[in-house]
């Protein structure tokens, strides 16, 4: 087992699916989730989120224009990293989200404009990503959505002046560029660990174990960072990116072993059984936070039980809703029919909590769109940058959904580009994956890092 030892004191000193868990634990997939349980009620509400119930839902074309759209053709152009041969690949991004604006252009298209999406595949190399911004723009692209794409070539759209509007930012240049970014991706998720630490468990020490890799350490640096500015003491674990259960057991008992009040798990897919089962095996009972990622079925599965006093940051429980089933019809014929080895399932047999990545895709969409339709209504004309004005100054708006707000900007002047800082977390109770405090939204913005 590789293992390396970091300690810290306040104010002191992957694998691509590991830095996906990461990435997308600050999404929400507020379309996707059942009723679940609350918990422990210790911590004080995050009164300035607004209650689920007071979010708009729009879960159908606006309203008298179900059908192809009448207004002009408006040329979108996409940005998405794919075929990195260090498995950086994530195409189903693209293909949800051109499945979202096909949708679209048969039911009253996307504030009423009919759309053409221009995609292009960045290598997750700044040349590559240098060279779609150049080609889009080249083609007279009105504005720029962003999938996961690594750098970003935000002079060149600048310059051009388009408008660019992404998922989630991912390296740092992000979070100040001249673009707007729908999630926080780690800043947030990281300090909602601190935040949910410090408010629901009053933690003095955390126990961090992660795997030591690049991805994994820069997310782990970001949750020392917050419990930094929270003042709780940490002390971190490094394994290898792959363990045997002995060495998951090393990592739990090393990360425990001076008693802290609570432990942080960045570990993801087979990492999740591991960390979970070593934990049980080594007879920890404290809180563990960990990400959206280990509360995927296809772990609790497998760890049943031993997952108790685990919480997962950024997931949400299955509900039953209108845009749960919207979302189910729109990708079920892009999904893989493993029975027949065709393209295309029954949209109740999509499983919207094992989107993955292409989850982003049709977020990123289904929110624009929505956007776009309170704007028109409004009286404003359908142009990418109009969109992008309301997106940036509007109130009251929500990701698809309904549940997360979104005010871009509330972080300035470290995260003006950021959008949306809170969401829900889930844990594992009584033999269920239910609601941390009846659906409460962590709020992140008070230990940003």
């Amino acid at each position: 087992m590789k293992r390396s030892m970091s300690l810290g004191t306040p104010r002191s000193q992957r694998h691509s699916r590991a830095f996906a868990a990461i990435v997308v634990g600050s999404l929400f997939f507020v379309a996707c989730g059942s009723d679940g349980g609350s918990s422990s009620t210790d911590a004080p509400a995050v009164t300035d989120a607004p209650a689920v119930t007071d979010a708009p839902v729009v879960t159908d074309a606006p309203s008298g224009e179900d059908g192809p759209p009448t207004g002009p053709e408006m040329l979108v152009g996409m940005v998405n990293t794919e075929g990195n041969p260090n498995g950086l690949d994530f195409p189903d991004i693209r293909r949800f989200a051109e499945a979202s604006f096909e949708y679209m252009n048969a039911h009253g298209g996307f504030g009423g404009r009919p759309v053409k999406l221009e995609t292009c595949v960045a290598g997750g190399t700044p040349e590559t990503s240098q060279k779609c911004a150049q080609e889009l723009v080249g083609k007279g692209v009105e504005l720029i959505l962003l999938g996961l794409d690594l750098f970003p070539d935000f002079t060149t759209y600048a310059a051009a002046n388009v408008p660019v509007i992404g998922v989630l930012p991912i390296l740092p240049p992000d979070f100040t560029a001249n673009a707007l970014f729908l999630t926080g991706g780690n800043a947030t998720t990281t300090a909602v660990m601190a935040v949910i630490a410090q408010d629901r468990y009053h933690a003095k020490t955390v126990g961090i174990i992660h795997a030591d890799n690049a991805g994994a350490n820069s997310t782990a640096a970001g949750v020392e960072a917050a419990l930094d500015k929270a003042g709780i003491t940490w002390k971190a674990v490094k394994g290898g990116d792959n363990e045997t259960d002995a060495g998951y057991l090393g990592l739990m008992q090393a990360a425990n072993a001076d008693d802290p009040d609570l432990l942080i798990s960045l570990y993801a897919d087979a990492g999740c059984i591991g960390t979970i089962r070593g934990y049980a095996t080594a007879g920890i009972t404290k809180p563990v936070l960990t990400t959206s990622i280990c509360s995927d079925s296809d772990v609790i599965s497998q760890v049943g039980d031993d997952a108790t006093n685990w919480v997962f940051v950024g997931a949400t429980p299955e509900r039953d809703t209108p845009e749960k089933a919207f979302l189910q019809m729109i990708v079920a014929p892009y999904i893989k029919n493993e029975a027949t080895g065709e393209m295309g399932i029954e949209p109740a047999d999509v499983k919207t909590g094992a989107l993955g990545l292409g989850g982003l895709g049709t977020v990123l969409v289904l929110s624009l769109r929505n956007f776009a339709a309170e704007m028109v209504a409004g009286g404003t004309e359908m142009t990418g940058q109009n969109l992008y004005d309301f997106l940036k100054s509007a109130d009251g708006l929500f990701l698809y959904g309904g549940i997360t707000p979104v005010k871009c900007g509330l972080a300035t002047p470290s995260y003006p580009s950021v959008c949306s800082y809170v969401f829900e977390a889930t844990e594992y109770k009584d033999g269920a994956v239910v609601s941390v405090d009846d659906g409460k939204l962590w709020d992140s913005t008070p230990l940003l890092p």
